[in-house]
């Protein structure tokens, strides 16, 4: 059986000064952290749990989820 992949795509907010993710394949997916790295380690709590709440998976499922962190940046850098 081939595994799907949910694919979150995460971007930085410079005015809010988090990196936000969001995703068409979880449902309900809007979420935010000071770094890449606190948001990876929050998803990992949070998307199990709403694909529990949206029935994409089952209370009893044992296994993994595959998921694709796609991140997105981008800055002005000031040449003197």
């Amino acid at each position: 059986m081939e595994q799907d992949t949910y694919q979150i795509d995460a971007f930085w907010d410079a005015e809010a000064a988090v990196w936000v993710a969001t995703s068409e394949d979880v449902p309900g997916l809007a979420t935010e952290a000071d770094t890449i790295e606190a948001l990876s380690q929050k998803l990992r709590q949070i998307i199990p749990d709403l694909l529990l709440l949206n029935h994409v998976i089952s209370a009893d499922y044992a296994g993994t989820i595959a998921i694709q962190l796609t991140s997105h940046r981008q800055e002005l850098i000031k040449v003197a």
